[in-house]
């Protein structure tokens, strides 16, 4: 089967100045799914967010959103997307009810549909309300609503949920989730870890303005590896234990004399802890506990991660 792409670029390149934002960035976001955007600061991902939402023209490559071409049909672009960045578009002064019909009016919408999103976002109880009496996460909301009153093919989050209480977060992704489940393909930026874990179908890590890696959360953390730790009796002697996990996974141990423990990346998946456990009991060191766990997403970014100087 044909996959169909709702955001495809190729060799996007944009420089500020002395700064070369973009180094030929290729991405390639499948209609319908969530795309995690991840790097560290600096890395190119809000200058990618505004090169492929027409707000900044790329200097060189190419890019089709919603299968309009980014640089020949920008406005066809715009109409095809929706984006909800850090910072709340709407207007303190009128009601949570006022913005959305006033959106809707802009946009031509029915006006049933503003009072529809008011209660899908669970923004009823304060539709009467100035929306400068809202709290950061009911303000965030009430953006996400204005930007769907259209549904949008392609809906641009730039992280979207910074600065939010934990409450407010999980709301947002369970709106992020229903506007994916309803078919708009989401691209969002982020900062947090669990947030892309949690809600992206594939990751793009970005690094000196290129695709470092892309894969799904589980192929990403199959490339980095698990973590093997065993943690010793108090007169086990650590060297030997390090040389048997060294031997095992062939990576450089991490000895910790004050836990007590050593630990080991290791890439291998047929490695087992009763092996593990049983190799450094026959090498004469006593083990009182012992576990080999998949990374987290933040182990993966840490290591996936670049940070040398890239090349021109």
């Amino acid at each position: 089967m044909t996959t169909t792409y709702a955001v495809l670029s190729e060799g996007l390149r944009k420089r500020y100045g002395d700064v070369q934002a973009l180094r030929g960035l290729d991405l390639a976001v499948p209609e319908g799914s969530v795309c995690g955007v991840l790097g560290p600061n600096g890395a190119g991902k809000t200058t990618a967010v505004r090169v492929l939402t027409t707000l900044v023209r790329p200097d060189a490559g190419s890019a089709r959103i919603a299968g309009h071409d980014l640089v020949r049909d920008p406005a066809g672009v715009r109409r095809a997307i929706a984006v909800t960045g850090q910072h709340t578009s709407v207007d303190g002064d009128l009601t949570g009810a006022e913005n959305l019909r006033l959106f809707a009016r802009l946009l031509r919408a029915p006006r049933s549909r503003a009072d529809e999103l008011l209660d899908r976002f669970g923004l009823t109880t304060a539709a009467g309300r100035p929306a400068r009496t809202y709290s950061g996460g009911m303000r965030r909301r009430l953006d996400l609503a204005a930007s769907v009153l259209v549904p949008p093919r392609v809906l641009f989050l730039d992280e979207p949920t910074t600065g939010l209480d934990p409450h407010s977060r999980n709301g947002m992704w369970d709106a992020v989730r229903e506007l994916a489940s309803g078919g708009t393909t989401v691209l969002l930026t982020t900062q947090y870890l669990e947030e892309a874990d949690r809600l992206a179908d594939d990751i793009v890590l970005i690094d000196g303005g290129r695709v470092a890696q892309q894969g799904t959360p589980a192929q990403l953390k199959a490339l980095v590896g698990g973590y093997a730790e065993v943690s010793l009796a108090p007169s086990a002697p650590l060297d030997a234990a390090a040389a048997v996990l060294d031997r095992l996974t062939g990576s450089a141990p991490v000895l910790d004399p004050e836990r007590r423990t050593v630990g080991a990346v290791t890439t291998d998946p047929t490695l087992t802890l009763p092996r593990i456990v049983r190799e450094i009991d026959a090498a004469g060191v006593l083990v009182v506990d012992a576990s080999l766990r998949p990374p987290t997403l933040d182990e993966v970014f840490l290591r996936l991660t670049d940070r040398k100087e890239p090349a021109p």
